[in-house]
């Protein structure tokens, strides 16, 4: 069975370079330009880990996070920043995010984030 991982970030390329990368590792992937949209997948689909962008219009990341930790509270969530706001990097992480990546980052490093932070199927 192949792991669901959700993409919410509401620059297109960074989606489109991600799901590209990911998929490639053999993941099975789901795009959210926005709040609702990663709501929605997050309800639907059950992702086994989210990357999810800080600065997003509308609702943004912490209120994201908050929302899918309602709908799932053990859900797993990597956090991006192209800030270097602590505040809200230490507010995520109360909030239960597994780490973080400031933007630009390296592929690898996602690449490696994920392999580390999927839960074990069994």
């Amino acid at each position: 069975m192949e792991e669901k991982i959700l993409i919410v970030d509401d620059q297109f390329g960074i989606r489109i370079l991600l799901n590209e990368v990911l998929q490639k590792e053999g993941y099975k992937t789901f795009q959210a330009a926005n709040g609702a949209q990663a709501l929605e997948i997050t309800k639907k689909y059950a992702p086994d880990l989210v990357l999810l962008d800080m600065k997003i219009p509308g609702m943004d990341g912490i209120e994201i996070l908050k929302r899918m930790k309602v709908l799932d509270p053990n859900i797993r969530v990597i956090i991006m920043t192209a800030y270097g706001e602590l505040d809200m990097i230490q507010e995520a992480k109360d909030l239960g995010a597994l780490t973080h990546f400031a933007k630009p980052f390296d592929i690898d490093d996602i690449r490696k984030a994920v392999k580390d932070h999927l839960p074990v199927k069994k």
